[in-house]
């Protein structure tokens, strides 16, 4: 599972939100079920941020984001994300994608 949180910030205020964005990323990246993950900034519009991680499953990053230590250092900058669908799942030649349905927290 990828889950894509894209950011627009001031430049006046990147190296500050930079600092914010890679403790997030640390916080989040301590979880069980986390792979990879990264953080960028658009070549083209400086303000404009991403930051990328890779899961296991999405039941993985779901509890990540309950976990103390994420509300604590990931979830004050997360909540900056620009407001747009940020989860998706891998679509490699062969997998089966789930169907369009409500998912729990759980």
């Amino acid at each position: 599972m990828i889950v894509v949180n894209r950011f627009r910030v001031p430049e006046d205020d990147g190296a500050t939100f930079r600092a914010d964005l890679q403790r997030a990323h640390a916080a989040l990246a301590e979880r069980p079920g986390y792979l990879t993950g990264t953080i960028g900034r658009n070549v083209d519009d400086p303000e404009l941020w991403v930051l990328s991680t890779t899961w296991e499953h999405v039941g993985a990053y779901r509890r990540a984001l309950s976990a103390y230590d994420v509300k604590l250092h990931a979830v004050p900058t997360l909540l900056r994300a620009i407001d747009e669908p940020s989860a998706y799942e891998v679509a490699d030649p062969g997998t089966d994608l789930n169907i369009r349905q409500t998912r729990s927290l759980g």
